[in-house]
């Protein structure tokens, strides 16, 4: 039997190429479903003010998402990799949930207001620290991408960590909540630092760094908030830390989003306005 088209055109494509081009569309769905998810709270904030804060970030994380998307398109249409026109759009769209590489904890349920704040910082914090190792890639493009979105993320993660504080050493129901919350949220922190093969080869090569400086960092900055918030840290160890996302084993949480967001395009294909 004839090789595919695809096939035929993914040995134009080298190890290394496909190795960036995983890591460009796990940050571009990092941010995607990050930014789908805090837009849930569009109109439901607690207060005016936070409500446009919090959905101010979320289109910052979307529009982080859209300049990785097409990076990820442009370099899959130079090395031919997939027969069909790619896009940002298709990439969004158009690829089902096992083909997702994102964070798991960007795909689990905001809950109330002190868990959806959590859950934001620590991937803030990921993110932080992350870009700030990406900005010394050689690959000009990724290291741009990820000097612009430092700018906004600093703002996400002064905010976050702002409401930590609040809410942590606030009263005794939003302490108890933030509990709650961390013990919920905590277990899908693991995977940021669990490096899948692209990262490991791409990341560590390119930056001259490696998965467990970035936790270090995360470490000392979560440490840093929740002593000012007077919130315990779950013991190390003591957690079974989830993972899959980076290589598309999700919950059912992420079909659920795609269906909600992929479903114009996929009931009227091509459609534009």
């Amino acid at each position: 039997m004839p090789e595919t088209v695809k096939n035929m055109a993914e040995k134009k494509a080298t190890s290394e190429d496909q190795d960036r081009i995983n890591l460009v569309l796990h940050l571009a769905d990092n941010s995607l479903i990050m930014g789908h998810r805090l837009s849930e709270w569009a109109g439901h904030g607690p207060m005016l003010e936070q409500d446009i804060a919090i959905t101010n970030i979320a289109l910052d994380l979307i529009g982080q998402s859209r300049n990785f998307y097409q990076y990820a398109a442009a370099i899959i249409t130079e090395k031919n990799i997939a027969g069909d026109k790619v896009s940002e759009d298709t990439l969004a769209y158009l690829r089902d949930a096992r083909d997702f590489k994102n964070l798991l904890i960007t795909e689990i349920p905001n809950g109330d207001w002190g868990k959806t704040i959590l859950k934001l910082f620590f991937f803030s914090a990921y993110q932080y620290f992350l870009y700030q190792k990406l900005m010394s890639s050689p690959d000009s493009q990724i290291a741009a991408i990820s000097e612009k979105s430092l700018k906004e993320v600093t703002y996400h993660l002064r905010w976050s960590s702002e409401w930590v504080v609040r809410l942590g050493d606030g009263t005794n129901e939003s302490k108890k909540r933030m509990k709650e919350a961390t013990d919920a949220t905590w277990p899908y922190t693991g995977e940021m630092f669990e490096p899948a093969i692209y990262e490991d080869k791409y990341i560590a090569a390119q930056t001259n760094s490696d998965q467990d400086n970035l936790k270090n960092d995360w470490d000392n900055k979560v440490k840093e908030v929740f002593h000012e918030a007077t919130l315990p840290l779950p013991e190390k160890g003591s957690t079974w830390m989830q993972k899959g996302g980076k290589t598309g084993m999700h919950t059912e949480h992420l079909g659920y989003i795609l269906a909600e967001m992929q479903f114009l395009q996929r009931a009227y294909p091509g459609c534009d306005w």
